[in-house]
């Protein structure tokens, strides 16, 4: 609890920081000025974590309105993000988006390297993987390591992806392909270690990832990940009057994830399928807006590797993380990656008001707040038999029934709000808090980064 008050004591201070720059007052009167030319924002990314160390890089945005006649579209947008923290974890990530650049055609593509130390694993099936707050906490006599429910992640990414008309703007198709290269180790507790007091190290036991790996449940073949090559395809309507925060339209698409085996999946050949709807509603024009998301992502057939079952698929996505159900991208407030399963369903509500706008040295700027109701669940359970024949069992004194228990997942939800600075309806700067209804989902979280969710 410490190490996350720390840290979301330092970035909420680089965040306000950076608000208290943008929205100095200004005159505002009449219609917002056109935008030619490149434009860009800019964000640090400053924060500490006890285990993970120091957080420093940033990220930048990058917009080409070109003339201005596109305005708020623009013609081309390149956003490029490193980060590092001092003990690994880190972020190396270019992403491209232009309906321009091929006539016709809408393309984007993604390049990105993540190094994580300590990624989230609790298990697979929701509230059925038992979650206990004590063994993570080593103020707590239950104590067990903070790196219980964590294991190390590195992987590389690129994906292209394209859009065509089929009938005006509103109903196009989908197709892309991409390559996902994944490594998954235990958590490198000597180097977490370095340079630490004996009384304040981590200790060495095997956490929630071993287990699974030593009970069978997650097998030899995927343990230390491997690559997917896939092929994307799929249809999208399409009504927003605005990408990066509509005040009315719909947008709805559905995906087909596709990992064959004649691309080189060997036993992880698989295909997955997305729904996702999603509405906005004015309800005071230009200023008060409700909209809402609802998803489903399931496995077709196949064999899913399971560092590859938190893999959301969408038809485009601005955020690099694309890991959940639980985290700043799908249900905020809920610990990153707690429900994971064949298949899984979840819903956000937000209202959003822009309360106030100005023009500061001749860029458009709005400040907004939103509150929210996010939820999830798994509809299609992984399977998970944890002493398969010739494999050791659960060791004595801890039966499997401590960590898992049939017929406990239901509806996880949770509940929060933000605050919002925008310049020129694109550059969003998004500082969020979330909180679980439910403590087995955690104790909250605050989320700083760019854009609205949905």
């Amino acid at each position: 609890m410490k190490t996350q008050l720390c840290r979301a004591l330092i970035s909420a201070a680089t965040a306000i920081a950076l608000s208290a720059q943008l929205s100095a007052p200004a005159a505002f009167a009449g219609e917002e000025p056109g935008i030619t030319g490149w434009t860009f924002g800019a964000l640090p990314a400053v924060s500490y974590n006890t285990d993970l160390g120091f957080q420093y890089g940033g990220l930048i945005d990058l917009y080409y309105y070109g003339d201005g006649s596109t305005y708020p579209k623009y013609m081309h947008k390149i956003y490029a993000e490193v980060s590092r923290y001092t003990k690994g974890s880190g972020v190396n990530r270019i992403f491209y988006d232009s309906e321009f650049l091929i006539p016709g055609i809408r393309m984007t593509a993604d390049l990105s390297y993540f190094t994580e130390k300590a990624l989230d694993f609790y298990g697979f099936n929701g509230y059925n993987a038992n979650y206990y707050a004590q063994w993570e906490d080593d103020d707590d006599p239950a104590y067990l390591s903070r790196m219980f429910y964590r294991h190390e992640r590195n992987m590389f990414r690129f994906t292209v992806d394209f859009q065509g008309q089929l009938s005006g703007r509103e109903l196009r198709w989908i197709a892309g392909m991409g390559l996902m290269n994944t490594v998954i180790a235990p958590v490198d507790i000597d180097a977490l270690n370095e340079g630490r007091d004996e009384d304040e190290q981590l200790p060495d036991i095997p956490g929630m990832y071993e287990r699974y790996v030593q009970w069978g449940i997650i097998s030899e073949g995927e343990r230390e990940g491997g690559s997917t090559h896939h092929l994307k395809a799929g249809i999208v309507y399409d009504t927003r009057d605005n990408e990066p925060n509509p005040m009315s339209g719909v947008w709805s698409e559905a995906v087909i994830f596709a990992a064959p085996g004649f691309m080189g999946n060997g036993d992880f050949a698989y295909t997955r399928l997305s729904l996702t709807h999603r509405q906005y509603f004015t309800l005071i024009p230009n200023d008060l807006s409700l909209a809402y998301r609802l998803n489903y992502q399931g496995t077709i057939g196949g064999n899913v590797p399971f560092y590859m079952l938190p893999y959301m698929i969408n038809s485009f996505s601005l955020s690099s993380n694309t890991d959940g159900l639980g985290g700043s991208r799908t249900v905020r407030g809920m610990l990153r990656n707690r429900v994971v399963g064949e298949g899984m369903v979840f819903g956000n509500v937000e209202l959003r008001w822009k309360f106030y706008r100005t023009v500061l040295f001749n860029q458009n700027i709005y400040l907004a707040l939103n509150a929210f109701t996010d939820g999830g669940q798994v509809v299609a359970e992984r399977k998970v038999d944890p002493v398969p024949p010739g494999q050791p069992g659960p060791e004595p004194g801890q039966p499997f029934t401590g960590y898992y228990t049939e017929g406990e997942e239901g509806l996880h939800l949770t509940c929060g709000g933000g605050f919002r600075i925008a310049m020129n309806e694109n550059f969003i700067v998004a500082i969020d808090y979330g909180r679980p209804f439910d403590k087995r989902d955690g104790n909250g979280g605050l989320y700083i980064g760019l854009n609205y969710l949905f």
